[in-house]
């Protein structure tokens, strides 16, 4: 198992077992470490102390959740105004398949592809010349899928492992290096103009906030079309890039999503987490 492995395992069991208050013991048990290895390794890598993060799960999104009475709209506004990591929404721009390239199945097309480790586990990362076209964890669907679902959906492309093609990706997102030229990530994606449509919307939710499926179904000019968006987050084929993770049920419950929920809610705690460190610098 590799440390990023371990951290990922790490948050995941925070997340699930949170209303028990797990103890630092406790966690680094579960994955095979002594509290003193486990405290360096996951604040090296995620960041965050094991006991920030916890706190992060059990208080900051409840004390979103309480405030949140905003439109989408009026949280969109507030993009850039508050740190560099809401700049998120505008590090990455999506561009939709033409009509040719679908007919053509990717003819003349090159794909690379290659698994990164990352703080939240390990990503499938694939993209075109134009721009990335999948990204997925890859302990909740093989690489071996993954890439067959690829093929199916780029039947003529060639495809070709490349991890350095794609480590730029990983480090742009998570910040460990800026995106080359500085230059958005261009997402290069197949999809309906409905689901486009919320795609594009997903990308309009600030960086570390959260939105309901019926406020994202109002930003898009169908406020009765709830269901159907649920439905277009589901296709989203380009995990954290395309923040799916960041729409929730109007409860405040966390709703579903395609990589599992004890993921979503890891999500969304890192998020925060980033945007209290950046606030606590900012301050200090």
């Amino acid at each position: 198992m590799s440390d990023y492995d371990r951290i990922a395992r790490a948050m995941t069991y925070i997340v699930e077992h949170a209303t028990d208050q797990p103890s630092l013991e406790t966690v680094a048990a579960h994955v095979n470490l002594s509290p003193y290895h486990f405290q360096r390794q996951f604040s090296r890598l995620a960041g965050i102390s094991p006991k920030r993060f916890l706190q992060t799960v059990t208080l900051e999104r409840g004390k979103y959740l309480l405030r949140q009475r905003r439109s989408l709209l009026d949280v969109s506004l507030d993009l850039g105004l508050s740190g560099s990591s809401r700049l998120h929404d505008h590090f990455v721009q999506l561009e939709a398949v033409t009509p040719g390239e679908f007919r053509s199945g990717g003819e003349q097309l090159c794909i690379r592809y290659g698994v990164h480790d990352s703080p939240l586990g390990q990503l499938f990362v694939a993209a075109t010349p134009r721009g990335v076209c999948r990204m997925a964890f890859v302990d909740h669907e093989p690489e071996s899928q993954l890439l067959s679902r690829l093929q199916k959906d780029w039947p003529k492309s060639a495809i070709i492992e490349d991890v350095t093609a794609t480590q730029h990706v990983i480090e742009s997102f998570f910040r460990q290096a800026p995106a080359p030229s500085n230059l958005p990530l261009s997402l290069h994606v197949s999809g309906t103009n409905f689901q486009l449509a919320v795609w594009r919307a997903l990308l309009n939710i600030p960086y570390g906030e959260l939105a309901s499926y019926g406020q994202l179904a109002a930003s898009i000019g169908a406020p009765k079309s709830a269901r159907s968006v649920g439905s277009a987050i589901g296709a989203n084929p380009v995990a954290l890039l395309i923040p799916c993770h960041r729409v929730i049920q109007q409860s405040g419950a966390l709703g579903g999503y395609r990589w599992g929920e004890s993921r979503k809610a890891v999500v969304q705690a890192w998020e925060i987490v980033q945007n209290l460190q950046e606030a606590d610098t900012v301050t200090t």
